[in-house]
């Protein structure tokens, strides 16, 4: 058992409080704080305290160390660290995205390379061999994008939002996929011509704060305000906001995300614990690369009913289970009555997001505060207890 610390990300969308104060750290550059990594991943290795002077940055620490911190099984199948464990604040929207399957994931980091596209070139679309399933739980009220909406809901939209009727026939004649194609591929012009009138109509109810979040106008101009800030050259994402499901999680819901699923995070704060993985094909609300038509091979084209989980629970700890080999979420609720006790079958990261907690490991005892992670190996048997109230959120591998 091991203390970690994580690897803080200022990406411009992020906010500016909630991470630091859930590390306890000042923020006097007053800079984003978007997402706090706990993982190998090479842009972000977290630090492994191995006593009170020396520190090893995680992925070294597991190369060096793999059977016996991953466990034989784990280390054979995935070789490193399967997953990238986070806490994000996302205060301006994220980009759409659309994560490769593995089969396919592998083939275009294989063809990329073949026509010599280099690693970090702005219009690589696969940037390694995995995919990139991910699961989220919110930590405050999330808003996000999930999938399209019910072909029901769809032609709603399209008959009742002012510009947008002209879509209509092409989405009863060539269903999902011909329209969104036709929205992706269309001329500049013409996306702001379909978009402009329904935006300038609902302009002065948004401008009076009096569109709900549930709407796609509120989304349509959040992005234009912290996008181009004007409404010529819009950005084509902005149709997906009214194609897509609008879903609204309180805390403590969760939502799996799995290759195909168009999404994008609009709001709010959340543990995100995702496969090792920079796989990402983008479908606007972005100045980076967008590649319409590797997009439009990898996206599910049908209706998505978002499922929202609420987790497992049993005794002190709430499972969310995932349909991945690569990784399991667990949030873990003690108080002075109720401790947990867990032998780790792999690797594990823990992080404590409320109150204090003492970890009696197997050579020693831990204490954590808010903020504050530890990494446990495979095989690690160890107790978790607190004098008053403590949350935890555990990041895993599956046991197969």
């Amino acid at each position: 058992m091991f203390k970690l610390t994580g690897k803080l990300q200022h990406y411009a969308w992020g906010g500016k409080k909630f991470i630091p104060q859930l590390l306890g750290i000042e923020n006097n550059l007053s800079q984003p704080h978007a997402e706090y990594w706990m993982g190998a991943h090479a842009n972000g290795p977290a630090l492994v305290a191995l006593n009170d002077e020396h520190k090893i940055q995680l992925d070294i620490f597991i190369r060096e160390n793999a059977e016996k911190l991953l466990g034989k099984k784990v280390a054979d199948r995935f070789g490193g660290l399967p997953f990238l464990f986070k806490v994000l604040d996302v205060k301006d929207m994220l980009s759409i995205q659309v994560h490769p399957a593995k089969a396919e994931a592998e083939k275009g980091f294989d063809r990329e390379n073949l026509a010599g596209i280099p690693p970090d070139a702005p219009h690589r679309n696969y940037k390694d061999r995995n995919h990139k399933p991910e699961i989220m739980v919110a930590l405050s009220e999330f808003w996000l994008l999930h999938g399209f909406k019910e072909k029901a809901l769809i032609t709603q939209t399209l008959k009742g939002t002012e510009g947008l009727a002209i879509l209509l026939p092409v989405f009863e004649r060539e269903g999902y996929y011909g329209l969104y194609k036709q929205v992706m591929e269309l001329p500049q012009p013409a996306v702001d011509n379909l978009l402009q009138p329904a935006l300038l109509k609902s302009e002065a109810i948004y401008r009076a704060g009096q569109l709900s979040k549930s709407s796609p106008f509120y989304w349509a101009w959040k992005a234009i305000e912290t996008g181009n800030n004007h409404i010529q050259n819009l950005d084509r994402g902005i149709f997906s906001i009214f194609l897509f499901n609008i879903v609204h999680l309180q805390p403590g819901q969760a939502i799996f995300q799995g290759a195909g699923v168009p999404h994008a995070y609009l709001e709010g704060q959340n543990i995100e614990l995702m496969a090792n993985s920079d796989n990402v094909l983008r479908g606007g609300l972005t100045l980076k690369h967008v590649d319409v038509a590797e997009l439009l091979k990898h996206t599910l084209f049908e209706s998505v009913t978002p499922r929202i989980l609420t987790g497992e629970k049993k005794g002190t700890e709430t499972r969310y289970p995932c349909p991945v080999p690569d990784f399991e979420l667990s949030k873990v609720e003690i108080n002075k009555t109720f401790s947990y006790n867990h032998t780790a079958y792999s690797i594990e990261i823990l992080l404590l997001t409320e109150g204090e907690a003492d970890i009696d490991a197997t050579t020693e005892t831990i204490h954590l505060k808010k903020g504050e992670s530890v990494l446990a190996g495979a095989g690690e048997t160890y107790s978790l207890h607190t004098r008053s109230n403590a949350v935890l959120y555990k990041a895993g591998v599956p046991e197969s």
